[in-house]
Formats: structure tokens, C-alpha cells, sequence
């Protein structure tokens, strides 16, 4: 075996490593917040729906709002389609609130 052999090898198990020891953390991280942001999402979907059952009257508005979070829920994606659809729910559950 030629030594120039051994240190090409050597350069590609400390790139692969490099890059191991970098994607790993990020991907794990970007999976924590990912989960995070959908809970968030499904528990504001929740305060919503129990605020609608809570109101006297129906808001048509606020019902679409709901929808369209239950919706974004049930189709998935990443942390901003979460965060959206917990902005619908939010909103939905303001608006069965009375606080225009």
C-alpha cells in the first residue's frame, strides 16, 4: 500500500466524520422543534374547539379559521405550517371569545 493511498483515505474518514459529527446535532435539533411547534399547534386547536363549544352563537369566521388549522394539522409539514395553523386557532378561539 502507497502512502498517498493512506492519506486519501485518511481525508475521506475525516470528512465523513466532519460532516457526521455536524448533520447529526442539527437534524436532531431540527426534529425537536418540529415536534414542539406541532404540539403548540394541536393544543391551541384544542382551546379552540373548547371555546366553540363554550360560545352561545356561531361565528363563521372563526369556524373557517378552526378548519383550516384542524386541516393544516391533519396534512402535516414542517415548524411553520405548525405555527400557522396554531395562528388560525389562536385566532378562532379569540374570536368565539368575543375579543374582536
Amino acid at each position: 500500500m502507497s502512502t498517498w493511498f493512506v492519506w486519501l483515505l485518511a481525508a475521506v474518514v475525516l470528512v465523513v466524520a466532519g460532516v457526521v459529527a455536524v448533520v447529526l446535532p442539527r437534524r436532531r435539533q431540527w426534529r425537536q422543534e418540529t415536534g414542539a411547534a406541532w404540539s403548540r399547534a394541536r393544543a391551541a386547536v384544542a382551546t379552540a374547539q373548547i371555546s366553540r363549544d363554550a360560545a352561545t352563537g356561531d361565528d363563521p369566521e372563526a369556524a373557517q379559521l378552526l378548519a383550516r388549522a384542524e386541516r393544516m394539522i391533519a396534512d402535516g409539514g414542517g415548524s411553520r405550517a405548525a405555527d400557522t395553523a396554531a395562528g388560525y386557532a389562536r385566532r378562532a378561539d379569540r374570536l368565539w371569545r368575543g375579543e374582536r
